[in-house]
């Protein structure tokens, strides 16, 4: 005995038209499918959400600062 495919054949499905249309009022054959994940995603810990926060609040701040500190040595200069 074999296994049967998920899809109907279309030579015994009844309402199908050639080419495998459906007429008007009726229903398409049903077919399988697999849909989602086998297995729940681990939840992202709220610690490392923090974490990525501080470390951009972080690299902006050290950026602003290269800038100002750039800006106050061109001023001092005689910019």
């Amino acid at each position: 005995m074999t296994a049967q495919g998920p899809d109907p054949d279309p030579r015994n499905t009844p309402g199908l038209e050639e080419g495998g249309g459906v007429p008007p009022g009726e229903t398409p054959p049903d077919s399988a499918q697999t849909s989602g994940t086998t297995h729940r995603e681990p939840r992202q810990s709220k610690a490392m959400s923090v974490a990525w926060v501080v470390t951009i609040v972080l690299a902006i701040v050290l950026v602003a600062g290269f800038f100002l500190a750039y800006l106050i040595v061109y001023l001092v200069n005689g910019g």
